[in-house]
């Protein structure tokens, strides 16, 4: 029989399980996430693979989680430098690229921008014709400067062709290796907001590389020979060669992890999913098994952008978050984060973290109870109604009705909670939710969308609607997806009133079991 590993990095512990094939659990074990990541991946991997027990020849996949890339932005560290390029003059002058960007951010990611003739209208149209000699030019100026390129054209989603040629022009000019992201095949239609998502791709390619060379160092040197795979934002798997190319694409595949896992280990599939972890609160909605999609512009470090994000609520709520004693309990949003084992109270530390109020309320058994026990308890408790407070008024922004509905708590940090919390039917508490994180990667199947707009006068729906679909299943199964076991999960038709020839935005998801 064939297993699976499912790997998250948290910012506390580096969690990994073994499934079988029918996504049952056979081991788990967390290990503490270290500074260079690759050492905590391996600690859990080997642990796992020791509470395994069984010929770790019969590993087929392996399946990664990680805030490695939105880390990166967020903290603004280890960005590439990226050359912008816009393909749009005359009819795209007005507005820079990065113009709404944090300047912090814009100075750790720019290089050049450079705004070349060319694009395209929504039905196909040319706004102008491609300006080759000036691409040329653009890439003798980046030459040995830069290794990575942002290419960005108008309705490239539509008629990609002009993306794709310069693409070309600029790899063929320069004389090393580079990094090219074209922005038809990293975010939707929105000319702003889908160049914000391609430059941050491929700011992050340094980072996505460091991420995946930590996995496959670890499992090499554990002897595993398997396929690797990546979380993406929408709770479905992409292939490495995919993360690589497209690393924006795993930016919240932390919290969708966790509401997927919530799924399969609670067994419902439609709830609030709660995810604490030990820097974190993450709350989000399931709908149909799957993450409820975001319909506002997901914002990522500041940057207003439009691919697939889950619709989450983040807290500065952990189990290491950091409380101030005083006439108000403080709590964060500062946390000890993965040094909570050396720094917490009762782990003979100095510093006063929910992790201390949980133990010292008697909800969990962790390091020595007796450091706490002293803790005047009026300051215990209000710091014990600060946190229930802050989670339920989380509970209260991410709910789209007013139907209640029940919480699935899961995370090493969900022991902050109790079993009763204020606007929901009840609480799940599912077996394993500590790798809830890790089961969903393991248990996520491949996906591949496609989202384009489609001119219903010239091409009959039920023709676009075949092509479409077509499209997005041959892209989920040439990431890996088996072929006779994809389908269609959700398809999307928006008409765009403000087009003439009855233009609709297409938007098409496929889901597949892996391809063994």
């Amino acid at each position: 029989m064939p297993f699976k590993i499912g790997i998250d990095v948290g910012g506390t512990n580096t969690d990994s399980v073994v499934l079988n094939s029918a996504n049952r659990l056979m081991a788990k074990a967390k290990s503490p996430t270290t500074h260079d990541v690759s050492t905590g991946i391996e600690n859990s991997l080997r642990l796992v693979l020791e509470r395994f027990g069984k010929d770790r020849r019969t590993i087929r996949h392996c399946m990664l989680g990680t805030t490695h890339c939105i880390n990166a932005i967020l903290e603004r560290k280890g960005l590439d430098r990226v050359a912008i390029i816009r393909i749009g003059t005359p009819a795209s002058d007005a507005i820079p690229p990065l113009t709404d960007w944090p300047e912090d951010l814009a100075r750790a990611v720019k290089f050049r921008c450079f705004l070349v003739p060319g694009g395209n209208e929504f039905d196909g149209r040319p706004i102008a014709e491609l300006d080759r000699k000036r691409l040329q030019g653009i890439a003798k100026q980046i030459d040995g400067k830069v290794r990575t390129v942002a290419i960005t054209s108008v309705f490239s989603p539509v008629r990609p062709e002009h993306e794709i040629e310069a693409g070309r022009i600029i790899r063929n000019g320069v004389h090393h290796r580079i990094s090219i992201s074209l922005s038809h095949d990293v975010a939707t239609i929105g000319l702003l907001e889908r160049e914000n998502a391609t430059i941050l791709n491929s700011s992050l390619g340094s980072v996505s590389r460091h991420a995946v060379q930590a996995l496959r160092t670890a499992t090499r040197r554990l002897g595993l020979n398997c396929t690797l795979y990546l979380g993406q934002n929408d709770g479905t798997l992409m292939d490495v060669a995919s993360a690589l190319r497209h690393p924006i694409l795993t930016v919240a595949s932390g919290p969708t992890n966790s509401i997927r896992g919530a799924a399969s280990i609670a067994g419902v599939q439609d709830s609030v999913v709660i995810d604490i972890g030990g820097t974190s609160t993450d709350i989000g909605l399931l709908k149909g098994g799957f993450p409820l999609e975001s319909a506002r512009p997901a914002m990522v470090g500041g940057v207003r952008t439009n691919f697939r994000m889950p619709d989450l609520l983040s807290l500065a709520l952990g189990g290491g978050s950091r409380v101030r004693p005083g006439d108000r309990v403080a709590i964060g949003p500062d946390s000890v984060g993965y040094r909570l084992t050396h720094e917490a109270l009762v782990f003979g530390g100095t510093s006063f973290t929910t992790t201390d109020v949980a133990v010292a309320m008697g909800r969990c058994k962790l390091g020595d109870p007796r450091r706490v026990s002293s803790l005047p308890r009026p300051m215990v408790a209000a710091a014990d109604r600060l946190i229930q407070t802050m989670v339920e008024d989380g509970i209260e922004r991410i709910l789209t009705s007013p139907k209640p509905l029940p919480v699935v708590l899961v995370g090493g940090g969900s022991i902050l909670l109790g079993n009763r919390l204020n606007g929901v039917t009840r609480v799940i508490r599912p077996a394993n939710y500590e790798v809830a994180n890790a089961i969903g990667v393991a248990t996520a199947e491949i996906g591949a969308d496609v989202d384009t707009i489609m001119t219903y006068s010239t091409t009959p729906r039920a023709e676009a609607l075949r092509k479409v679909r077509q499209q997005a299943v041959e892209r989920a199964v040439m990431s890996g997806a088996n072929p006779r076991r994809t389908r269609i999960a959700n398809v999307e038709e928006i008409p765009i009133t403000y087009l003439p020839g009855n233009a609709v935005r297409v938007r098409v998801k496929a889901c597949g079991m892996l391809a063994t």
